[in-house]
């Protein structure tokens, strides 16, 4: 029996995927969940034509989701800047964390076991008696194991033990932000590393080195994987680097909108990166924006020194409240309708925890923004949490006219 050899380097397909999302029967203001509102998808829009002299509002919507079956989104965009670090320092496991419904581990898992690396995921809260969803694929791709909330409230702490029951009696362990800075100055100093990626069915009693990812890889590194986001779509081709355009996209950890305004801001380009705030309050997403650029520059400084970050007094990042906030987690009625009527008009899923909160926001910015800047929506993905979603609000999920289920 013959095995196919898998390509090491398939990390992401670079190339993006743009759709432009026209609104009709729009009467201008701020867009309610009335139904009254109608989207219309055009596939192969003109992305660097001026917007003008159109007959309604529209935006344009960034497909990351069709990256890849199960790792997609601003998910697969931060492992594009992690998985070859990891590749070139031969590390051998993976920890990292996240709800019962992560995106994040569930991307971990599938990414390192294409890779030949071992995942380690520990989730919040109790093993579900249906697994489902990015459960699921957590389950089927990574070794799992549940902590109660309270454990995982000290994530730095629950992380470090559980790594230090992966590596046995002569592994070693590093936090991934540890691990950049190391392989930057390693980098500057000349010192090139050259590991072979060894085959763990002929070398299987090689000591383990594994690597701590924060939850949802809020980690300084995975910013890289949105800065050369930002490069690919200011190419030519694609929108260009001279016209104004509005990014919108939705903040779990706030890592990815971070990243991409690294990147609007490092290239100078006349973008502005509009982040709808799920998780926390405004002080808290400023907080982490300060964090993660003091430790990107931190990290990068000694191989390139300090980027060319064009700061303003309230950061770089707009963040914006959702249109109607809440508890993280938490949807309201009339929401799973909402996704369900933009998936039957556009072909596109939208979730209502993430990425309908980015819809929504993008859609009211076209209606109500200047004329000639265009509206951008980062598609992050996530939408598997739907079957999640299915099963803990089951009563959402039924068809409003006759009662069934959907």
């Amino acid at each position: 029996m013959r095995l196919q050899k898998l390509p090491q380097n398939s990390a992401v397909k670079i190339c993006s995927i743009s759709h432009q999302i026209k609104i009709l029967n729009s009467n201008g203001g701020r867009l309610n969940l009335n139904g009254n509102i109608s989207f219309r998808n055009f596939t192969q829009p003109c992305l660097n034509e001026v917007k003008k002299n159109q007959s309604f509002p529209s935006f344009y919507v960034v497909r990351d989701d069709l990256l890849h079956p199960l790792v997609n989104g601003n998910k697969a965009r931060k492992l594009d800047a992690l998985l070859p670090l990891l590749e070139d320092n031969a590390v051998t496991d993976v920890v990292t964390c996240g709800g019962c419904q992560s995106a994040h581990t569930a991307a971990v898992a599938v990414s390192c076991a294409e890779r030949g690396l071992k995942s380690h995921l520990v989730l919040r809260g109790e093993e579900p008696d249906i697994p489902t969803g990015y459960n699921l694929v957590s389950k089927l791709y990574g070794n799992v194991v549940y902590v109660p909330r309270s454990i995982y409230a000290k994530r730095e702490e629950m992380l470090a033990t559980h790594a230090e029951s992966v590596i046995g009696c002569d592994g070693s362990i590093i936090w991934l932000n540890d691990l950049m800075e190391a392989s930057l100055k390693n980098h500057a100093q000349g010192q090139y590393r050259n590991f072979l990626k060894s085959d763990p069915l002929e070398s299987p009693e090689k000591s383990r080195k594994v690597v701590i990812v924060n939850e949802g890889a809020g980690d300084a590194v995975a910013l890289l994987g949105m800065i050369r986001l930002i490069k690919h779509l200011s190419e030519s081709h694609l929108f260009g680097k001279n016209e104004a355009l509005k990014i919108v996209v939705d903040a779990g950890t706030g890592t990815t909108a971070v990243g991409l305004a690294l990147g609007v801001s490092s290239l100078g380009l006349p973008w502005e990166v509009n982040a709808v705030m799920l998780a926390d309050k405004i002080d808290g997403y400023k907080k982490k924006e300060q964090n993660l650029i003091s430790e990107f520059l931190n990290s990068t400084a000694s191989a390139f020194g300090k980027a060319p970050i064009r700061e303003k007094n309230d950061g770089i990042v707009q963040w914006v409240e959702r249109r109607v906030p809440r508890k993280f987690g938490n949807i309201l009625k009339g929401e799973v309708e909402e996704c369900r009527r933009i998936a039957q008009q556009t072909g596109i899923l939208v979730d209502p925890i993430y990425t309908l909160a980015a819809w929504n926001l993008a859609a009211d910015l076209s209606e109500n923004g200047e004329e000639r800047t265009k509206v951008v929506m980062l598609h992050t993905g996530g939408t598997l949490g739907m079957f999640g979603l299915a099963q803990r609000y089951r009563s959402y999920f039924r068809n409003p006219e006759d009662g069934v289920e959907i």
